[in-house]
């Protein structure tokens, strides 16, 4: 067989791989559900999913966190080796407890942060402290205590800037969703949607509530 001919055979196996390839990629995608991701798996794992997010098994905290902190600011920010709550950070908790009035049977969790600043023991008690504050504030806007589940503290461990220096964005606390009030007739009755589509914050009526700063003693980030 001459070059030429070598040549042209080449071509040939090659076009027919690729046609293959598409032909097979066609049929991967006919067989697959319709909005499922590639790597997420076959028939059913689609149906299976929306029936845990319906059932509160799965995805709901996730997905609620995320609305709650696309809706309102779920950061508030701290001086340096402080708890105290400054003026914006109690205007962005009074928006928090806005917004989680509407949802009287999800259940929260504040976490809290510091810099790189100190030791990492008295951090994390630093940490504990500003999420300690954060959840005593909530509660003067009518929030239960038992919709705020035990804080907790990172301290220095995730921050968000790595820098040894002070730094404001990595001394904060994070307010999420962390799941459902046990035994809430609204989830007992499986109304899930109710929970998701109500409408919420625009609704809201704000308190006029206040709070004596919460101080921290010592030093850290």
């Amino acid at each position: 067989m001459t070059v030429r001919g070598q040549n042209m055979r080449f071509a040939m196996l090659v076009a027919a791989a690729l046609a293959l390839s598409a032909c097979d990629n066609g049929l991967n995608s006919f067989n697959s559900e319709a909005g499922l991701d590639d790597g997420a798996g076959g028939f059913g794992n689609a149906t299976m999913n929306n029936t845990l997010v319906m059932s509160g098994q799965r995805d709901f905290a996730i997905s609620l966190t995320k609305r709650f902190a696309a809706d309102v600011p779920n950061t508030v920010n701290f001086a340096f080796n402080s708890a105290a709550l400054d003026g914006q950070a109690q205007a962005n908790l009074r928006r928090q407890a806005d917004w989680i009035r509407q949802f009287p049977e999800v259940r929260f969790r504040v976490y809290g942060h510091t810099d790189l600043v100190g030791t990492n023991a008295y951090n994390k008690a630093l940490g504990l402290k500003r999420a300690q504050a954060v959840v005593a504030y909530l509660s003067t806007q009518g929030i239960s205590r038992t919709r705020l589940e035990a804080v907790v503290s990172y301290g220095e461990t995730q921050p968000l800037v790595y820098t040894d220096a002070p730094n404001q964005a990595n001394r904060r606390t994070v307010t999420e969703v962390s799941g459902f009030v046990k035994r809430h007739p609204t989830v007992l009755n499986g109304k899930y949607a109710e929970v998701i589509f109500r409408q919420y914050v625009d609704s809201a009526q704000p308190t006029q509530m206040t709070q004596k700063p919460v101080m921290a003693a010592g030093t850290g980030g």
